[in-house]
């Protein structure tokens, strides 16, 4: 791994941005790199110009990003990369400080964890004149997924790749128990009602599903299913009762032996790929983004198969698994925008690419990069994508500030649940408390 590099940026004021960050009200003109100037009118240097990048991810998907940034160099001498990658943990908060230090990367990579929140604070370079112009072209990006990619009507983050929530299952270990495999379009009570018959078949030994009602995700498409959102705005779209609803259906699951013992659940509550309980043999399914099918594929020797999660398909949406973005306080917004574009629509480097990051933005780019995918998993993953392009429905905005917060609320609201801390209903009332708290701050 790269060790992180500042990159100076002269005239940025450090208090001015550590207000952005904290949240504090920014002056008019948001960031301004020279006075006068807004970032975005900032004139294209005649000179060489360097851009520092930044991304979390692991040596391969390091490898393909600098393979496509060199391949832009060399089709463009001008433009050097300096570049910094690292695992997810702790990412945002070197990007934190590198802000606060006036040294934000030119261009980095974003999830919508945190999109709006960024946006909020101008921190994110504003593109959408560029797309308007087609500056930055991204006609071939499907309408739905670019979408996901603006706050307020502006996009702000270009979606590196598309995604889709799937449930991820033991196809070698459904076989073994005699049990059929799950199905894109089953209902989420059929679907824990397979998950029992899979326990009962395997003797107790394997949970038929890992249990999901911590999962941000799983509710999100949950409350679709029913024609409600995760959010409203700047609030929650959903009611108590709803949650509520959420909650009790995950406890007939386990009374029925649908899902493993609470313990488990909380270590795979991680998210850490090597703790999913479809790898580590404690379930027969889990609940995964279909770009990490073959990470997930690597960790176990069985063949692991997927389909969309339960409920209906419609309340999929062409998801971006994450986004480039620019800083606004960038010296070479002109040279940022060239590089989106490059890395979004040039052929030969999604070709580099690859799927690391999910199935490529542009539909002209994915056509010719999955019909060069060689891998089992990397084939299941573009196969359930292309399923779901026509299925999926229209996406919502993408989650306010405060997201972060609130899907740890709700882990600890479903974990306090299945460790019998607190009742559903007394949980239900807390998390609604502090999840309204924590959008309101």
């Amino acid at each position: 791994m790269r060790a992180p590099q500042s990159v100076p940026r002269p005239g940025l004021a450090r208090r001015r941005f550590l207000g952005a960050l904290t949240g504090l009200p920014l002056a008019a003109g948001g960031l301004p790199l020279l006075a006068g100037c807004s970032p975005e009118e900032v004139a294209a240097d005649d000179g060489p110009i360097e851009l520092s990048v930044f991304w979390w991810g692991g040596a391969r998907r390091a490898a393909a990003t600098e393979q496509a940034l060199r391949l832009y160099s060399q089709q463009n001498p001008r433009v050097s990369f300096r570049v910094t990658w690292q695992g997810l943990g702790g990412y945002y908060d070197r990007i934190a400080t590198q802000a606060t230090g006036g040294n934000a990367p030119d261009l980095f990579q974003i999830d919508d964890t945190v999109l709006a929140e960024y946006a909020g604070r101008d921190i994110l370079l504003d593109l959408t004149r560029h797309v308007a112009d087609e500056r930055l072209d991204l006609r071939e990006v499907p309408e739905q997924l670019a979408r996901y990619g603006r706050v307020d009507e502006r996009t702000v983050g270009v979606p590196a790749a598309q995604t889709s929530a799937a449930l991820v299952f033991n196809r070698r270990l459904l076989r073994r128990l005699g049990q059929p495999e799950p199905r894109t379009g089953m209902s989420w009570k059929e679907y824990v009602t397979w998950a029992a018959r899979v326990t009962r078949a395997s003797g107790n030994r394997v949970a038929g599903t890992m249990d999901a009602s911590g999962d941000y995700r799983a509710f999100w498409l949950w409350l679709r299913g029913q024609g409600r959102e995760l959010y409203r705005g700047r609030q929650l779209g959903f009611s108590s009762a709803e949650l509520l609803a959420w909650f009790e259906f995950w406890e007939v699951a386990r009374f029925d032996r649908a899902t493993p013992s609470a313990a488990l659940v909380e270590q795979a509550d991680s998210g850490e790929l090597a703790r999913q309980l479809v790898v580590t043999g404690h379930t027969a399914a889990s609940f995964a983004w279909s770009h990490q099918l073959p990470e997930l594929q690597n960790l176990t020797e069985d063949e692991l198969g997927a389909v969309a999660f339960p409920g209906t398909p419609a309340a999929q949406w062409p998801r971006a698994s994450m986004y480039w973005a620019g800083f606004r306080g960038t010296r070479h917004p002109e040279a940022v925008v060239d590089v989106l574009g490059f890395l979004t629509t040039n052929v030969a480097a999604g070709r580099l690419l690859g799927v690391e990051r999910g199935l490529n933005a542009s539909r002209q780019v994915r056509s010719f990069v999955v019909a060069e995918v060689t891998g089992r998993a990397e084939k299941r993953m573009a196969a359930l994508g292309a399923e779901l392009d026509d299925l999926a429905g229209p996406s919502p905005a993408p989650p306010p500030k405060g997201h972060a917060e609130v899907r740890t609320l709700l882990i600890d609201a479903a974990e306090s649940i299945r460790g019998k801390r607190s009742g559903a209903r007394t949980a239900t009332s807390r998390f609604m408390a502090q999840a309204n708290a924590a959008l309101a701050r």
